[in-house]
Order: C-alpha cells, then structure tokens, then sequence
C-alpha cells in the first residue's frame, strides 16, 4: 500500500498546485519533465524484463495476450468508456457541478485506467517493490497539475478513486501471492516489465502503441509457467 499512498499524495499536491497557478506554468517545463519520467520509465521497463529465466515465455504472453487484447478490442473499450462517462458529464445541469465532476472523471480515468496502475499495484501487493507506483506518482503529480489547471478541484477528488481502486488490487494481490511461485511472479513481472517500456516511448513521443491491449500477457504469463513447472520444463531455453 506505500506506492498507493505516496499516488494519493503526489495527486493531492499536484492537484492543488494546479488549482492555484492556473496556466502559469509552461508548456515546456511540463513537456522536459514527461520526456525525463519517460527515459527512467523505459530503464525500470527493461530492468523488470531482464528478471525472466526464459524470454520464450515473455515474447509468448505478449503475442497471444495482445492477440487477445485486440480481439477484444480493450483499448477502443477503455476509450469508449471514457467519451461515455465525459458525454453525461457534459449533460450536466449546473455548469460549476458539471465542470467538478468532468475534472472528478477525466483525472479518475487518466490515473486508475492503464497497465502502470495495475502492474504497479500488483507489484506493490506481491513483493512490495513499489517503484512503478512511484514513477507512476510523479507522472500523476504533474497530470494533476496539468488537469486542475483547466478543470479545477474535482480532479483533486479522484484521490479517493485512486486510493481504493489501486488499494484492492494490492491487497488482493497479497491474498493470493500463496497461489503464485517466485516463477511465476517473476515471468509476470518481466512481461510487465515489456509494457512498462512501451509507456516509456509513450512519454518520449517515439511510438504511441496500443498498451492496454497487451494486459492479458500479465496473466497468461503465470499460466504458461505453472503448466512448464508441471511438465518440468520451466527455465529451459
């Protein structure tokens, strides 16, 4: 739970901050900052994929998950549900209660919607590394910033969003870590390790890649490797 409490955090004083300076701050502050988060984001990336004993079944979880992923079109769903939920904000009677509540929504989507909250929470819950959640933090912080600047206090609110979405994966995650090998957490933790990089070149403005349609990987990699501990297989390759 400490990366999810240090998100609250970064959120909450971004947010804040946000409120206060308005548009002062400048767009290329803003943009060296994202490109600096993206350059240690795609290092963590690689360092988590590197804790694989066998890239097979990292390349495997990613193919087969984004093949799935595409299939059941995750990324178009995540957005569709974002227009949605911003169409009946926008039908909102008072317009001081719609703009709270579109800044309470379009941060809640932005900070809770995405493979580094999911991963970083897991992780947080599992091993209690919560390294990803921090960097996570900081990208949220300046978002925060960014978001309330123009939206105004509702995305402050979304803390509350953050902490209990984030929260019940990491405990949940601690509930079943009993059910999960070090294998298995390992070969989850390095295909992760692949989508972390790909929101690295997210933030550099390299590649813009469909990340959400490669969550399955995450849990397609531990089956894959129960299944070879079974027949004995794993580490092999």
């Amino acid at each position: 739970m400490t990366g999810t409490l240090l998100n609250v955090i970064t959120v909450l004083v971004g947010g804040l901050l946000g409120t206060t300076l308005g548009n002062r701050l400048p767009e290329r502050v803003r943009e060296t900052v994202l490109h600096g988060l993206g350059l240690v984001t795609l290092a963590i990336g690689l360092q988590l994929t590197l804790q694989t004993k066998n890239i097979l079944i990292v390349m495997g979880s990613i193919l087969v998950g984004g093949i799935l992923g595409e299939w059941w079109r995750l990324e178009d769903r995540l957005q569709g549900l974002g227009a949605w939920l911003e169409a009946r904000v926008q039908r909102s009677g008072e317009r001081k209660t719609a703009a709270f509540v579109q800044g309470f929504v379009t941060a809640s989507l932005v900070f809770c919607v995405g493979p580094m909250a999911v991963l970083g929470a897991l992780q947080d819950g599992l091993t209690g590394d919560y390294r990803l959640l921090a960097i996570k933090s900081l990208l949220d912080g300046f978002a925060a910033l960014a978001f309330s600047s123009s939206l105004g206090i509702g995305v402050v609110f979304s803390v509350l969003t953050v902490a209990t979405y984030q929260g019940a994966i990491s405990l949940l995650a601690g509930q079943v870590q009993q059910a999960l090998s070090p294998a298995m957490i390992a070969e989850m933790t390095a295909t992760g390790g692949v989508l972390i990089m790909a929101i690295g070149l997210l933030l550099l403005e390299i590649k813009r890649i469909r990340v959400a349609n490669f969550l399955p990987a995450i849990l397609i990699a531990p089956v894959v490797v129960a299944v070879l501990e079974r027949l004995g297989a794993y580490g092999v390759g």
